[in-house]
């Protein structure tokens, strides 16, 4: 289980974590809460209703990282599109902003939950519905380093090209996340399928 989520009873997951493990999940999540920044959380007593219809933005992020994770609807090919793709923005920017803030929050719920053992290690254990908030998490965690590190198509069919940085570029820690990410995140599509 050392690095890699395993199917549990009841459609959970759960993986082997040391303390610099959580500890960098942890920060990760954290990061990308404070990037996605803060809900607008109704007021005591406000209308439900008008909540579902409140207008978000119509415009895209200016931030690489936030545009990858609010992308366009459509495409920008002419003004009718643009048109488009702001109206639907409008509409569900505020929603998906709400989901991917729930999906970070478990994660750092759940590591702050974890007993650490003497020998500096622990295991987390994901409800099924636990492991949908991860692979959200997890997909915005890499879409989010990917994008910092202008990761390409033909990075992605050729790993290999980002392990042969050199230890001396500062980009390799970031690196050595995005790619242990992926393992993660692919070893938790893993456990979930049937």
């Amino acid at each position: 289980m050392a690095g890699h989520f395993e199917a549990t009873p009841g459609g959970g997951a759960a993986v082997a974590l040391d303390e610099v493990e959580i500890a960098i999940l942890r920060s990760l999540a954290v990061q990308l809460l404070e990037l996605i920044g803060p809900g607008d959380e109704p007021a005591e007593g406000a209308d439900p209703l008008a909540a579902l219809f409140a207008e978000g933005p119509s415009e895209p992020p200016a931030d690489p990282a936030l545009a990858r994770l609010f992308p366009e609807a459509y495409g920008d090919e002419d003004g009718e599109l643009r048109a488009a793709s702001a109206e639907f923005r409008r509409f569900t920017e505020n929603d998906l902003r709400a989901r991917k803030r729930e999906d970070g929050l478990a994660v750092v719920r759940t590591l702050d939950a974890l007993t650490v053992a003497d020998d500096g290690g622990a295991v987390l254990e994901l409800t099924a519905d636990e492991c949908r908030h991860w692979l959200g998490a997890l997909n915005d965690l890499r879409l989010t380093i990917g994008t910092r590190l202008e990761v390409s198509d033909e990075d992605e069919g050729d790993p290999g090209s980002l392990y042969r940085l050199p230890d001396s570029d500062p980009r390799k820690p970031m690196v050595m996340a995005y790619l242990w990410l992926g393992a993660l995140q692919e070893t938790l599509v893993e456990t979930l399928m049937p």
